[in-house]
């Protein structure tokens, strides 16, 4: 349905621009649209590439273990139908660490993952399970430290104080986290009062 949208949107802009004689400026916005694309995203990957490397490291010296055993018990709290050695709750704890990062493109894979395997643990069935809605609530509000890819954004667009975003972004993210779990928890009681799995 997006995509139609998408199509759609583009379709009424060329038009609307072709009847007012503004193709010339169109044509220009889309070269120049371009030619930014390409320069944020060689931006991008640098910065990637580097906090990447650092979370290799990380994972490398036994930091994420530590970090991993620090949220473990308060994971396990939020997720207690999955059992604490299996696949799944590695997959959950990496994914909420790369976001925390603001890695957002290396936790994605792990998001996937950690979804086959809730899936997996809820037989298979279609419908979400507790713990992929607590999953995806908490991988939307996203909690983030370090916003890598936003300061590489703000880096590439020369940003007085690229870094600023920081205090912001963790209360925001911190904000939006709590408020996921509570609006969460709220539905599964509330779900659980009515006699609903």
């Amino acid at each position: 349905m997006v995509n139609y949208i998408w199509i759609g949107m583009t379709l009424i802009g060329l038009v609307f621009a072709a009847i007012n004689g503004r193709m010339k400026e169109v044509n220009e916005a889309i070269f120049q649209s371009a030619t930014e694309a390409v320069t944020l995203c060689i931006g991008l990957i640098s910065i990637l590439v580097f906090w990447l490397g650092i979370m290799r490291i990380a994972q490398e010296s036994g930091l994420l273990d530590k970090f991993a055993r620090v949220f473990r018990p308060l994971i396990k709290r939020l997720f207690p139908e999955v059992p604490e050695n299996h696949p799944a709750m590695g997959y959950i704890l990496s994914n909420i660490i790369a976001n925390m990062f603001g890695l957002g493109n290396a936790a994605t894979p792990l998001g996937i993952k950690a979804m086959e395997q809730l899936k997996e643990l809820n037989g298979g069935k279609t419908s979400a399970s507790r713990s992929m809605i607590t999953f995806l609530a908490l991988n939307t509000s996203g909690l983030t430290i370090i916003p890598t890819t936003v300061i590489a954004i703000r880096m590439n667009y020369h940003s007085a104080s690229p870094t600023e975003i920081v205090g912001p972004t963790l209360m925001a993210t911190t904000i939006a986290t709590i408020a996921a779990i509570l609006i969460d928890r709220y539905y599964y009681h509330k779900r659980a009062r009515n006699g609903v799995k």
